[in-house]
């Protein structure tokens, strides 16, 4: 299965999130702002990025663009997590690099078919 980082600044949906994908077969690596992301991107290559987009420190916006810009990291899809479910919110995480957008609550059957996508793109 594939190697997942998570990056969320709530522990409760961080917990969650991450044992039910690691329940799926998933490998899940943590960190709780927008710097220890990309700082974790960078370091453990991950197959695919679930980005909160409202995180402390650097928002998921920034550290989004941050890893778009990084030629090692531009390849790795990244999709962004927020409860911003307003009109332009879609489109805001896509301009910003975001190859995918899902909304909270997470429906994980949904997420799952998004992280299945994803990941056959860059196989």
């Amino acid at each position: 299965m594939a190697k997942i980082l998570l990056v969320e600044d709530n522990e409760i949906n961080r917990d969650m999130l991450s044992r039910r994908l690691e329940r799926k077969g998933h490998q899940v690596l943590m960190a709780v702002d927008g710097v220890q992301g990309v700082a974790m991107a960078r370091s453990e290559h991950p197959d695919l990025i679930l980005m909160d987009m409202s995180l402390p420190v650097l928002d998921g916006w920034a550290a989004t663009r941050t890893l778009k810009a990084d030629p090692t990291l531009s390849a790795v899809p990244v999709i962004a997590l927020t409860a911003h479910a307003m009109a332009g919110d879609q489109a805001r995480c896509l301009a910003a690099g975001c190859d995918d957008y899902d909304t909270k609550p997470i429906e994980l059957t949904r997420l799952l078919g998004k992280i299945a996508h994803l990941l056959e793109r860059v196989v």
